[in-house]
């Protein structure tokens, strides 16, 4: 008996092992209804990690410069602070914190629509625990986006 194959399914992991078996997976947002590619198509992690990035660093040289006045210190509960107010003003009014904007990605409900307030504060509490944001599902949506009812998409 040859245990290669067995071998090379186990070490490709089991989606690889599944699409091996004859399992069609789709492309993400295809069970959402979003299409394949261009807009409304789902945020592709690279971007959605820039988007963070870029509001991160805003809040972090405002809460350093401005707030804190140098004290890097106490800078960084501060930086969280305004991260957590900036995503949940900005995501519940227009959809977008300014990162996302610069990098062409919008805040929906998985029905398309509006993500209603206390939606956009469950997102927002855990995104800011981390944990839920590196966790994500085929579609590519983060555990926080998934237990809030949202996806991201591209404009």
């Amino acid at each position: 008996m040859d245990n290669r194959q067995a071998i090379g399914s186990w070490l490709s992991g089991p989606r690889a092992a599944a699409e091996d078996m004859g399992v069609d997976f789709g492309y993400p947002g295809q069970q959402l209804g979003l299409p394949q590619s261009g807009p409304g198509s789902v945020a592709r992690f690279g971007r959605r990690l820039g988007a963070v990035a870029i509001d991160w660093i805003g809040c972090q040289l405002i809460a350093y410069g401005l707030i804190t006045h140098g004290d890097l210190t106490s800078a960084g509960n501060w930086t969280l602070g305004l991260f957590v107010a900036l995503a949940i003003l900005t995501v519940g009014t227009v959809g977008f914190t300014p990162g996302k904007r610069m990098l062409g990605l919008r805040v929906i409900s998985q029905n398309g629509g509006r993500l209603g307030f206390l939606r956009v504060v469950l997102r927002t509490v855990l995104l800011a625990l981390l944990i839920p944001a590196l966790v994500w599902d085929r579609d590519g949506r983060g555990l926080h986006d998934r237990l809030s009812g949202a996806v991201q998409v591209r404009i």
